[in-house]
């Protein structure tokens, strides 16, 4: 009998250690990989923004470093995108997995120190703070504030400033070759995800005219007779999105007359325009009227201090019209500076053949280390996307690891031995020289 007891009481002590132990491994979870420290930038003439330095939570470092650059519009230090929401039982912010956050935890939970922060004139969630910031801003001032967060970046006692990596997503690669081209002794790499090639007039261009064409032609145009019903654009969500609106409302905007409906594209009360000959000068035009797109509450004409789209305003867009393409600039970024350039291959913002470009102009110009990689069915924020649009969602975490593993194979931790980290998925790959 007491052996019994014995046992019995043997056991439930066993059952009480795992218990405990399964509780310790539990909270173990919630134990933070990271730190991080707010800081002020001062970009100078009194313009000032927000900026975050993350750092890994063990060790004194110094850490390698990397800035980040966002892309074009309205962006947080953490290109929300009005992702961030309010908790209306607790008043406190849900910060889902936005994109330079994610980039930003990722890197310093396995060792590096990252700093990302606030566009000129933008603060959290997408907002416009200081309209005559951002109504006056330019390329340049973008690229000069790039350079000034990466002196703040450099100055931190936690960072290594001979370990310097500045990662651009969209517009952020225009800017990054940049300032690794102003800063040839301070860069030691460069990032470019979601690259974007040619001027941004070809990029609007293919945005808003090309695409919404192909579309129409392989989607919409069901018959395949060159003709679209309004109607059914007008209801496609898809179509929607490319032209900013319902198609019935821009082509009675646009003044398009009845004369030019012919009767026999009528048959079913319904209107049919004809592709190519009737929708493309609309198209043509509106993708001239950007960044204020028909219709718009914001005409063009008004002035620079008093503007207050998201999407940009006409000074930054006239300056981003007039910069020198990246397929040129690419070709001036210092020859030890590493360069890995990502895409999505189903990126509608940035198509994945401007990527291509940028990688056939630094095997032009034998730039000794450079590498592309492509994602099959990601789109310009490496979420999974179809052809025609890209999806908002958390960057893969693939990507990451890919992301990852180049970074730590050029800051001195081991050797890149594999183009890819992850088994689910098919990468295209081009190493040069590495």
């Amino acid at each position: 009998m007491l052996l019994i007891l014995s046992i019995i009481l043997s056991l439930f002590s066993l059952s009480f250690i795992l218990s405990c132990n399964n509780f310790t491994i539990l909270a173990q979870q919630d134990l933070p990989t990271t730190k991080f420290r707010d800081l002020v930038i001062d970009l100078g003439n009194g313009i000032k923004t927000n900026a975050q330095l993350t750092i890994p939570a063990v060790g004194n470092g110094p850490f390698p470093g990397v800035l980040l650059i966002t892309g074009s519009g309205a962006e947080d230090m953490n290109a929300s995108a009005i992702f961030i929401h309010i908790d209306n039982a607790t008043g406190k912010k849900i910060y889902p997995p936005t994109p330079f956050f994610q980039i930003a935890k990722y890197l310093s939970d396995r060792g590096f120190a990252t700093l990302r922060y606030d566009k000129r004139g933008i603060g959290e969630n997408h907002t416009i703070v200081d309209s005559n910031v951002w109504g006056n801003m330019t390329i340049n001032d973008l690229v000069q504030d790039g350079n000034k967060a990466l002196a703040v970046l450099m100055k931190q006692p936690e960072v290594d400033p001979n370990r310097i990596t500045v990662l651009g997503h969209s517009e952020g690669t225009v800017i990054s070759p940049r300032i690794a081209i102003d800063n040839p002794d301070k860069v030691k790499n460069i990032v470019l995800i979601g690259a974007a090639a040619q001027n941004i007039s070809e990029i609007i261009d293919f945005q808003l005219v090309k695409l919404p064409l192909l579309y129409s032609k392989q989607v919409l145009d069901k018959n395949h007779n060159g003709l679209l019903s309004v109607q059914e654009a007008s209801e496609d969500l898809t179509f929607q999105s490319f032209i900013g609106g319902n198609l019935s409302l821009i082509l009675t905007q646009e003044n398009l007359k009845n004369d030019t409906i012919k009767p026999e594209y009528n048959p079913n009360n319904d209107t049919y325009i004809n592709i190519e000959t009737e929708l493309k000068p609309v198209l043509i035009k509106l993708a001239k009227s950007y960044p204020f797109p028909l219709p718009s509450s914001i005409p063009s004409s008004e002035s620079s201090e008093k503007c207050t789209s998201l999407e940009g305003c006409q000074m930054w867009y006239n300056s981003v019209v007039a910069f020198e393409p990246n397929l040129n600039t690419i070709s001036k970024v210092p020859s030890d500076t590493s360069i890995l350039i990502v895409n999505g291959e189903n990126d509608t913002q940035t198509p994945v053949e401007g990527a291509m470009l940028l990688q056939q102009k630094l095997t032009e110009v034998n730039h000794p280390d450079h590498i592309l990689i492509t994602y099959p069915n990601l789109g310009h924020e490496f979420y999974p996307s179809s052809q025609w649009k890209s999806q908002h969602g958390p960057i893969q975490q693939y990507v990451l690891a890919d992301l990852y593993a180049w970074l730590e194979s050029h800051n001195g931790f081991t050797p890149l031995t594999t183009s890819s980290s992850s088994s689910y998925y098919t990468s295209n790959t081009t190493k040069i020289n590495k």
